[in-house]
């Protein structure tokens, strides 16, 4: 399997959100061969790809790189892209190519395997792992019941120092456009400037800031639940732990993994129906520490239950449309390494 990866500047995604373009025409395209621009790292999902290889005998090429790079990518690509399909670290990176008309309807039975909050309305893109947000905490200096209950205490002068996080990260962006949809722009740029008064650490990504934490660099960060598994299969004694906030509150937002189709083909669709089967569905349970999302395939016994995590009550569909904005509202907080 060949694989290269490419870096381009975060506000590059503005310009794929600043127009629309219309969606290329099917290209079909060789049965054997995929292309896949993968938001996810390689050493998560590299295992994920090979499988596919092996039960199918399609031969996959990726591209890895930061989901809202990608997303730039695509958009500046347009038509010539070579991706057949993106498969992105969020909902909100997801959304904010199919607001260029780029991504291809899935297939009913495919969008059915999923429950509709973990879908495009529009049938654009699917979410095949979920992720909840949490506050990740130093255990040697800070126990469960010192910490807040809402991601809005943060902003307390009592932080200053204390937080760290990866601002130009996907799933923060993502985050930051949950809490707007819930709580206002009024309220959310109010946070983000609390948060960065308190001179947070800023990071390029989460097992960074998991590391960091792990350093005793600063005491909380706000991250994915699932990368303190990963690290903590490579170093069990990790003095880290996940902190859940509070049912309804944006820092619970259980956001998704998921894939659009750029170009629709054999290839594409096998990948699609692959990460949706058993098969696959057993990879992010016991591999990564997501939840998965075909029913009756169980998460990984240490996590909490999902149905227990009660993130804000937002439509996900909606976090690509107000990805652009977001990232200038992180911007103009100052919050931009």
């Amino acid at each position: 399997m060949s694989r290269r990866a490419t870096l381009l500047p975060l506000l590059a995604l503005l310009a794929l959100l600043a127009g629309c373009g219309e969606r290329p025409e099917p290209a079909g395209g060789d049965p054997n061969r995929l292309t896949v621009y993968s938001g996810r790292a390689e050493d998560l999902v590299g295992p994920l790809f090979e499988r596919f290889e092996r039960s199918t005998g399609v031969d996959v090429e990726v591209r890895y790189g930061d989901s809202a790079e990608l997303a730039a990518t695509i958009g500046e690509e347009g038509e010539n892209s070579p991706a057949d399909v993106f498969f992105a670290q969020d909902a909100g990176a997801l959304g904010a190519v199919a607001e260029t008309g780029r991504l291809a309807r899935l297939p009913e039975p495919l969008l059915g395997k999923v429950d509709s909050r973990f879908r495009d309305p529009g049938g654009r893109w699917v979410g095949v792992s979920g992720r909840a947000r949490v506050v990740a905490y130093d255990k040697r200096r800070l126990s469960g019941r010192e910490l807040p209950r809402s991601v809005f205490d943060f902003a307390d002068p009592r932080w200053k120092g204390r937080i760290g996080f990866p601002p130009t990260n996907a799933s923060f962006q993502a985050f930051v456009s949950g809490m707007r949809l819930a709580v206002g722009d009024a309220r959310t740029k109010a946070w983000l400037e609390g948060i960065a008064a308190n001179e947070p650490k800023l990071l390029e990504n989460n097992v960074q800031t998991l590391e960091a934490i792990a350093r005793g660099e600063f005491e909380v960060g706000l991250v994915n639940h699932y990368y303190l598994y990963e690290l903590r299969a490579e170093r069990p004694d990790l003095p880290v732990e996940n902190h859940f906030l509070a049912p309804g509150d944006p820092g619970s937002l259980v956001n998704v993994a998921g894939l659009g189709v750029l170009h629709d083909g054999p290839a594409a669709q096998r990948f699609a129906d692959y990460l949706l089967s058993v098969e696959g569905q057993r990879f992010f349970a016991t591999d990564t520490a997501e939840y998965p999302l075909l029913a009756g395939v169980r998460p990984d016994d240490a996590l909490r239950p999902l149905e227990d995590i009660k993130g804000p009550d937002i439509p996900l569909g909606r976090l690509g449309q107000e990805l652009r904005s977001t990232v200038e509202l992180i911007r103009d907080a100052g919050l931009t390494p």
